[in-house]
């Protein structure tokens, strides 16, 4: 008997505007049929007859950039039949303009106990840059009704390796981010995608990017004045407080499974990864036909090993080779013992007891090091 998954993400594409560098599931929230939306992802969440969850994460696009009452109706039937003793954190991500007090009051109302701010720079110029809606007033405006409605666990995402984006703008992004007294800090590098407003521009030779080295050094300044200020830098891009770490993200990085409700959201039931439909018409068609998945793919157990290995490598703890050894019945020094020692020896990873993981210098060539652990 298969377990249930303890986790879920539902997905809220709309969004008031679109930033130049998101491949994710979104549309402009201007003439789209959000109640239907609404409707039809409860629809989708109902039918899977879920009484518990340990931890539930609303993201998007923006979910704040809906209206209050329909936020209220998302929230109020998600929760509905669920043990909400069971569910120790429940995530809604949120943009600084779009948190209104009557936003935060129903969020307050609510089981929602952890807010995830889009910041993405304290910086007006780059804001505008980089696509934003919001500007540095409206960061902290939103942090103070929040912290006045007694939320504790606040987290934002800050974007380093910017357009133009020098070290002295870090320095002061992070002096910024350090004074606004929340637990939860994720620092992501810019990744150009595909389709993407910067994309285009890079093909053009009209984005003015960081080097490398100053990239990296923008990476290693980060991880040390976090450190010294009292975060864990726990995970490649995420930095906590003792005791709030992001719960859900943890179990991403664990390679646990998750329901995915919502146009383009991905789940992972039964060895089986799958994706919905991500454009919002078929996704409601698809709902009223009875399935929304796009995509399903099998894992093999190759594939197994390989995401255990590629995301494990990514937590600060790192991954426990018994655990490795009990979960695919392997020995792990027959499959990786070669992999390991080598990695080892250039100073890229380090056996701590029943644990390898990451060592400082490794995690600035994370990918390139995860790439290493691919079976042939």
């Amino acid at each position: 008997m298969q377990k249930k998954p303890t986790s879920a993400y539902v997905h809220i594409p709309f969004c008031t505007q679109i930033c130049y560098y998101c491949d994710f599931s979104k549309v402009f929230i201007k003439n789209q049929p959000v109640d239907e939306y609404l409707k039809a992802l409860i629809c989708e969440f109902d039918s899977y007859n879920i009484k518990q969850l340990k931890t539930l994460y609303i993201g998007g696009g923006t979910p704040t950039a809906i209206k209050a009452n329909q936020l209220e109706y998302l929230l109020h039937n998600l929760q509905k039949n669920l043990d909400l003793s069971q569910l120790s954190e429940f995530t809604i991500e949120a943009n600084p303009g779009d948190l209104t007090k009557d936003k935060v009051a129903v969020l307050k109302n609510s089981a929602i106990n952890r807010v995830s701010l889009g910041v993405q720079t304290f910086n007006n110029k780059h804001l505008i840059q980089i696509g934003r809606g919001h500007n540095e007033r409206q960061i902290y405006e939103s942090i103070d009704i929040l912290k006045n409605a007694g939320f504790e666990n606040i987290s934002i995402d800050l974007i380093y390796a910017l357009p133009n984006q020098t070290m002295a703008d870090v320095k002061e992004n992070v002096k910024k981010a350090l004074a606004l007294d929340i637990p939860h800090l994720s620092l992501y590098s810019l990744i150009l995608e595909h389709h993407t407003v910067f994309m285009n521009k890079m093909r053009r030779g009209k984005l003015p990017l960081p080097t490398e080295d100053l990239e990296a050094e923008m990476f290693e300044y980060i991880i040390f004045e976090l450190e010294n200020n009292g975060f864990e830098h726990y995970e490649i891009s995420n930095f906590s407080k003792p005791e709030f770490q992001s719960q859900h993200n943890l179990m991403y990085w664990n390679n646990d499974e998750y329901f995915g409700f919502g146009a383009g959201a991905s789940g992972y039931i039964d060895g089986i990864r799958y994706k919905n439909h991500g454009p919002i018409r078929h996704y409601l068609n698809a709902v009223k036909n009875g399935s929304t998945r796009v995509i399903e793919e099998v894992l093999s157990q190759k594939e197994k090993i390989e995401e255990e290995m590629f995301l494990g490598l990514r937590k600060k703890t790192g991954i426990s080779i018994a655990s490795f050894e009990k979960k695919f019945n392997l020995s792990f020094e027959k499959q990786y013992g070669d992999v390991v020692s080598e990695l080892c020896q250039n100073g890229l990873l380090q056996i701590t007891g029943d644990r390898v993981r990451m060592t400082k210098k490794g995690l600035f060539l994370g990918d390139s090091i995860a790439e290493k652990f691919i079976l042939e």
